[in-house]
């Protein structure tokens, strides 16, 4: 070890152990030997992470060579649908000891039919599926008949900075519970294109394949966030890993508790990133929030009085850097909540409360699929489909037919009574998805491109 690193590695620990320190008053980080250590804080938390293994089944679609459709003739269909077994391996947390609830990735426990909890102790629970949220990547267990489970304490993400040190606890490539350290990366990354719903954190701590659903801590031992991806070649570990706020997850939790499901809020909004060519036309002296290019009418930002050319800075007190940023802190919100909104509006500051939307209340449908991009969706009531209420010409949903006064009357055959009916028959969609729409009381076809 040469002299520069050595002084350097010296320095590292001494700024850890002093964070440590003046963070953690009360809680042992010194072992017999006054040797820093976060074992005790460890003890406390790993009981609350567990691993999760799984079985199902899943539809994998096989398109058949044209030359074996000619040999056998046109009966034959293009594709074929076979069921395969699964299994599959991730992470857990315990957030509530006396229910058993326990919070993973929906990736980890997708189509599963068998879910099995595994303790620190080695003690197996067969769980039960409460709800999950595929969109931002959640999901909620129960543990069935558990005794003697300890539950982590959740902290807040909202506090986080970068720089600050964080424990990633899970169970990478099933070897069992693992911990590894690092620090806080960055805040609010977005646009990844990972999960439909993104504001991670990014950490160097490292998480592998398996590390999904395990918990991001911070020194204290309190749940700061859910790993749920990582960022490097053949699925390895370079040191950027992503984890889901705490923050986010316990609004998605609630909802999941109370519903069953996540019954999200819609704010009614189109923009973009504010840049700096936005800001020098706007003459808006930062540079980073989310632009307000539309309000959308009889939307939730309407009657809060939101205007086109507001800058959207702050969601609850929390800077937004991104439009995107913006639409995953609205997105995970519950339907009806009244959030707080800092913004920029001819260059003075001011706040708004707005009580959010519910998912059919106007939308724009580029949220529920990228080609639908420039038409506004609204519910046509009962239980009779969904509206195109305004469309913006030369957009992608003008150039590939659709007209304002459509009505999207169903998906793939399968009729749609709301617009959340809409998103769930469109994400669910494996291959192309056939959009029925009644136009002057006729009926026809709309082919959009698959999202998967």
């Amino acid at each position: 070890m040469t002299k520069s690193f050595s002084h350097f590695f010296v320095a590292v620990v001494a700024a850890l152990v002093l964070t440590m320190q003046t963070a953690n008053a009360g809680i042992p980080f010194f072992d017999d030997d006054e040797k820093p250590t976060l074992a005790p804080m460890l003890e406390k938390v790993t009981p609350a992470v567990v691993n999760i293994s799984v079985k199902g089944k899943k539809e994998v679609h096989r398109r058949l060579p044209d030359a074996l459709r000619f040999f056998f003739g046109p009966r034959v269909p293009r594709e074929q649908v076979q069921e395969r077994p699964f299994e599959g391996l991730g992470s857990g947390v315990i957030i509530d000891a006396e229910k058993g609830y326990v919070v993973t990735n929906n990736h980890v426990i997708d189509d599963a039919s068998e879910i099995v909890v595994t303790l620190k102790d080695g003690r197996e629970f067969d769980a039960e599926l409460i709800g999950t949220d595929e969109r931002a990547d959640i999901a909620l267990l129960q543990i069935q008949d558990g005794k003697d489970l300890k539950a982590i304490e959740l902290g807040s993400s909202s506090q986080l900075r970068v720089g600050d040190f964080v424990v990633a606890i899970g169970n990478p490539f099933g070897l069992g519970q693992t911990v590894t350290s690092g620090i806080v990366s960055a805040l609010g990354r977005a646009n990844l294109g990972i999960e439909d719903l993104e504001n991670f954190i990014q950490t160097d701590a490292a998480i592998n394949s398996g590390n999904s659903g395990g918990a991001l801590v911070d020194l204290n031992g309190k749940l700061v966030g859910i790993n749920t991806a990582i960022l490097g070649p053949n699925g390895g570990n370079i040191g950027i890993g992503f984890a889901i706020p705490v923050d986010i997850m316990r609004n998605l939790v609630e909802q999941l508790r109370e519903f069953g499901e996540v019954r999200r809020g819609v704010l009614g909004v189109r923009g973009n990133d504010l840049n700096h060519d936005i800001a020098q036309a706007m003459n808006i002296d930062v540079n980073r929030g989310a632009f307000v290019a539309q309000v959308l009418p009889d939307s939730a930002a309407e009657k809060a009085g939101l205007k086109s050319g507001d800058v959207i800075t702050e969601f609850n007190g929390n800077p937004i850097a991104s439009f995107r940023e913006l639409g995953a802190m609205v997105g995970t919100a519950g339907s009806g909540q009244t959030v707080s909104l800092g913004l920029i509006r001819d260059g003075e500051k001011m706040t708004i409360d707005v009580v959010l939307g519910d998912d059919d209340t106007a939308v724009g449908a580029d949220q529920i699929h990228p080609v639908l991009e420039g038409a506004t969706l609204v519910p046509v009531g009962d239980h009779n489909g969904v509206k195109i209420s305004e469309l913006e010409s030369n957009s992608p949903a003008a150039r590939i037919g659709l007209k304002e006064g459509d009505i999207i009357a169903g998906v793939n055959r399968a009729p749609i009574n709301s617009i959340s009916e809409l998103r769930e028959r469109i994400d669910a969609a494996e291959s192309v998805v056939a959009l029925n729409i009644i136009r002057d009381q006729t009926s026809l076809y709309i082919v959009l491109p698959a999202m998967k």
